[in-house]
């Protein structure tokens, strides 16, 4: 029976001192992932004290040896102890004596370090030998003392690359060392001596060579691979050393914006850098290097992202510092003392900052972000936080916590306060009476297996998988996502399978049905509804007559169109009941009746100025007030909710309503006065007074048409306050051919501040237009409108500020949003255009529909925006002639000819950038060589009369895997393209034709007289 040896790297050192007054010092420094025993053996009888030690992982040892020493240093893998024999031995470079010490040198294969201290003329010999194979990575570097004629040498092998099949030397599925062909094949062309001409190199030694260039590869190699150093000297054996590419130097830096800028682990898996985000700031972070989205598991800004031109440089002293292009301090690693050597990127995902001797100091794993990558330990203590969603890095709502009690649990976070509410999942890893059943680690190991460690060594399983696959092969990561699921997923290493991350275990199974928030709202926040979608993950929607408080964020809860006040309700009439099933809010009960039937309850509901809605199950019922929280739907939720309306979706408050029944009853009783007066005077003043009173009604009717929509949406800014809020209009975030957008800043929120160009004769025609419209209107797809300045010659527009920037700049990037992401933006334009066109009250026609004025919320969703060349339409219209509106390109053919203009000019612009969406490219790009790419709409229809739209694709791998949708937004883009607008959808069939809901033709020739070209 045998016991083996196992270390975890907790970077300590030891020095074990020999005796002697003239001696050199050699640091045997152990850089591997797994315990190694070096070796010391002397060409000559030296005394030493040791000649075999155990090296953990991480560690360092100090072996003094005569200044004049001649040796072999090399290192063992895998040694194990008999517990019966108490013999010793190792799987690679045993020296056969039975023990840890040696006295003789070791088997094959090994690599071999030799050296002659003080050999010839007060120079010492040294190189690194493969020519008995090697087991490890070796170099060799000269420390103190030394010239500027001491180099290292050795070299960094990824053994499993490197080594041929045939001689590779494996243990447990893994490559522990390489085989030398001598050993291998027993034949005397491998195993040449003698002298230098009969002794030529072997293919592998070929192979060795190019591998390790300054290493001896054969028995008689080139003197090019022997280094000298001049007397006396100190070395360090570094085994399994990290490349250099990998190791930063103090007063290395990265620059924002700089594509090279970032910092590679050996292997290039990960990288260390400045992560662009589509807002054109930069997070400084860690990412999956290899993987086409390049996946970020590692975060340190994110509450406070760099703008381009930051810097963050490698202090001795304070380890990484961040400052901005003004040098104003960003960020900075904190660690309590020590000294800074270098940098690190490993190939495990951890970004180290080492002393000089290899001491870690600070690391990227001891303080995480929101994800977990193979071999990261959670400490007691530990804790992961989500980030507020898909690219905003601000701390985020949730937070997963390995409490000091040894519970791992889940928690809801108050950002205001970052109080913490009970958790919604925990491990019950604590326990109070049995100290030793306590949780002290949460684990993430190499086979995807997530287990808290207790005390007493038993492994307590928080997720496990049917679907085990080797590291080797896929990358891992396990993340706290934004919507409160903790997820452990997956992505194949290899281009030929599908590229995408695929989740293996959610945690909880089903958020919304299995946790219950006792405070903060629930996943969703308040007055919303919590669904699952398919990959298991929560999907946040209002209820009917509610908007969402954040428009940018659908997790951030909702809020009433109306007003709930208990006072002159007036008739039941007013209102309606409506039936959500399989819906409930468990924690928002005021009052509980039972037994009572569904009718019964949904008039006592009605009765009830508190209640907005009920809940009925079997024979109970629940009445609700505001705010409602954890709401949730799905199959198993067995209650019926019955929600109040007010009837003919009237969304006024009662405070309108009696502003209005006021002037309704003045108006009654000027009438009657008038009608009183005419009884008493002559006709000629009747008819004066009569005229009077006509254009006093015009008078009322004008003022309220103009007035009444902006008096109740929005809020009326003074031009000196937007001056403050954007800092005298400092930050510039855009501009178009009427106005300047910049950004600014009021009671802590961000607005987009849109100053309209009075140059332009029409800008005050834009400005009343942009007032009346977006003040009507309000849609999830929509950009809201929140005040206006109309301040002597100053027309400016309030809106909230879009986090993400535009579509076209997320769109037309090297780097492509993948294909869910592309449909969800086509689908959310969608919809907005419906709205604009069918739903709201007065119908709108954009008329300059382009991704420029599509801007991207914080979760991504299209919002369109820039109403300013928008045509309204009376509901009883169905044309207009105007002048040419809109933006070359996507204009349609309709403004060119006497046609009316139509919502179909929408959906021709529509159909432009559905196909700039699925290609991630512009519909006119002038430097392509082959004038058939030129135009996209052209080069599409060509693509799909032809049957080729794989050519269409550019290599868009994912895209190619989704095919058939890719054909069938392509033929939707193609109707929508038409130049007869008869023949063109509406927004409304374009929508179902996405949706999969209304079935797509094949379309004819989008063009009137011949093909495009």
């Amino acid at each position: 029976m045998l016991h083996s040896t196992c270390f975890f790297s907790l970077f300590l050192s030891f020095t074990l001192h020999l005796s002697g007054i003239n001696s050199a010092k050699m640091t045997f420094i152990n850089q591997c992932n797994c315990t190694v025993w070096p070796a010391l053996t002397s060409n000559a009888p030296v005394n030493l004290s040791t000649t075999g030690f155990v090296l953990p992982s991480g560690q360092n040892s100090s072996v003094n040896v005569p200044v004049n020493w001649n040796g072999r240093i090399w290192g063992r893998t895998l040694c194990t102890t008999d517990t019966v024999t108490g013999n010793f031995s190792c799987v690679t470079g045993d020296c056969n004596s039975g023990k840890i010490a040696c006295d003789s040198v070791g088997s094959p294969p090994n690599t071999l370090v030799e050296f002659g201290l003080d050999s010839y003329g007060g120079l010492d010999f040294y190189d690194v030998s493969l020519v008995d194979g090697f087991n490890m990575p070796v170099i060799v570097v000269p420390v103190s003392g030394s010239g500027s004629n001491c180099e290292s040498t050795g070299c960094v092998l990824d053994l499993n690359a490197v080594c041929p099949t045939e001689l590779k030397v494996t243990r447990n599925e893994e490559v522990v060392a390489c085989q030398n062909p001598c050993s291998a094949f027993k034949e005397d062309y491998f195993c040449c001596v003698g002298n230098r001409s009969s002794c030529e190199p072997s293919v592998y030694s070929k192979i060795f060579k190019t591998a390790c260039p300054q290493a001896y590869s054969y028995p008689y190699d080139d003197q090019t691979s022997t280094f000298t150093c001049s007397t006396p000297a100190d070395y360090n054996v570094v085994f399994c050393p990290k490349s250099s590419n990998a190791s930063q130097r103090v007063g290395d830096s990265l620059i924002a914006g700089n594509e090279t800028s970032k910092w590679l682990s050996p292997s290039g898996d990960f990288a260390f850098g400045f992560y662009q985000l589509p807002n054109k700031l930069f997070l400084l972070a860690i990412w999956y290097n290899r993987i086409q989205n390049m996946t970020i598991i590692w975060s340190a800004n994110g509450d406070n992202l760099a703008p381009i031109g930051s810097k963050l440089e490698l202090n001795d002293s304070r380890g990484l510092v961040l400052k901005n292009p003004q040098g104003l301090e960003l960020w900075t690693s904190n660690f309590t003392s020590g000294t800074i050597f270098n940098g690190l990127m490993n190939d495990d995902g951890n970004f180290q900052l080492l002393d000089q001797n290899f001491v870690s100091l600070w690391e990227s794993f001891s303080h995480p972000t929101d994800t977990l990558v193979p071999t990261q330990v959670l400490e007691l203590g530990g804790e992961l936080f989500s980030r507020q969603g898909e690219f905003n890095f601000s701390t985020g709502r949730f937070k997963l916590h390995l409490q000091e009690d040894g519970n791992l649990v889940f928690k809801l976070v108050n950002l205001l306060s970052n109080n913490s509410y009970e958790p919604y999942f925990d491990t019950g890893t604590a326990d109070a009476k049995n100290k030793t059943n306590v949780g002290i680690k949460f684990v993430f190991d190499k086979s995807s297996f997530l287990y808290v460690l207790k005390k007493s060594g038993e492994k307590f399983i928080v997720s496990t998988s049917n679907k085990t696959i080797s590291s080797n092969d896929v990358y891992y990561k396990a993340t706290i996502n934004y919507d409160g699921v903790f997820t452990v997923s997956y992505y194949p290493k290899d281009p030929k399978k599908e590229q995408r991350w695929v989740t293996l275990t959610t945690i909880p199974e089903n958020i919304c049905l299995d946790c219950i928030f006792n405070d903060g709202g629930g996943v969703c926040g308040l007055n919303s509804i919590c669904n699952l979608k398919d990959d298991q993950r929560p999907m946040c929607n209002c209820l009917e007559r509610y908007s969402l408080i954040d428009s940018n964020n659908m997790y951030g809860g909702c809020i009433p169109n109306f007003q709930v006040i208990c006072q002159d309700m007036g008739s039941q009439d007013e209102y309606m009941m409506k039936e959500l099933q399989n819906t409930d809010w468990p924690k928002s009960d005021y009052e509980t009746i039972s037994p009572c039937t569904l009718e019964e309850c949904t008039t006592y509901c009605l009765q009830d100025c508190l209640c907005v809605l009920a809940t009925f199950s079997g024979n109970s019922c629940w009445k609700k007030k505001l705010p409602l929280t954890n709401g949730r739907r799905g199959k198993k939720v067995n209650e019926t909710s019955i929600m109040k309306l007010v009837k003919n979706n009237e969304l006024l408050t009662p405070f309108l309503k009696q502003k209005m029944k006021k002037d309704h009853d003045t108006l009654i009783i000027v009438i009657s006065v008038l009608l009183g007066f005419l009884v008493l005077v002559v006709l000629m003043l009747v008819g004066a007074m009569y005229c009077g009173f006509s254009y006093n009604r015009k008078k009322i009717k004008s003022g309220r048409t103009n007035n009444g929509v902006i008096e109740k949406n929005l809020r009326n800014f003074t031009f000196k306050e937007l001056v403050e809020a954007t800092g005298n209009f400092s930050e510039e975030l855009g501009r178009g051919s009427f106005s300047i957008v910049y950004k600014g800043t009021i009671d802590m929120t961000s607005l987009a501040i849109k100053k309209l160009d009075k140059l332009f004769r029409d800008n005050d025609k834009e400005f009343q237009t942009e007032m009346n419209v977006i003040g009507q209107t309000h849609h999830r797809n929509l950009v809201r409108l929140l005040g206006y300045c109309n301040e002597g010659q100053h027309r400016i527009l309030v809106y909230e500020f879009m986090s993400n920037g535009t579509l076209a700049s997320f769109l037309f990037t090297p780097l492509k949003a993948n294909w869910r992401q592309r449909f969800e933006i086509a689908s959310g334009i969608a919809r907005g255009l419906v709205y604009l066109h069918e739903e709201c009250c007065i119908q709108i026609i954009h008329c300059d529909i382009k991704p420029q004025n599509i801007l991207l919320d914080d979760q991504y969703n299209a919002r369109i925006s820039d109403f300013g060349l928008a045509k309204l339409l009376l509901i009883n219209q169905s044309h207009t002639e105007t002048g040419i509106r809109g933006t070359k390109g996507y204009v349609a053919p309709d403004w060119f000819r006497s046609s009316p203009i139509t919502p179909k000019v929408d959906t021709y612009s529509f159909g432009v950038l559905l196909l700039e969406i699925i290609c991630c490219r512009r519909n006119v790009e002038k430097e392509f060589i082959d004038e058939e790419k030129g135009i996209l709409t052209d080069w599409a229809y060509d693509c799909f009369k032809t049957r080729r739209l794989d050519i269409l694709l550019e290599n868009d791998d994912e895209v190619i895997k989704n095919i058939k949708s890719f054909e069938k937004f392509v033929m939707i883009a193609l109707w929508c393209i038409h130049e007869d607008p008869s023949l063109r959808p509406t927004m409304k069939k374009v929508l179902l034709m996405l949706e999969g809901i209304v079935e797509v033709s094949i379309p004819p020739n989008p063009y009137l007289y011949g093909s495009a070209n």
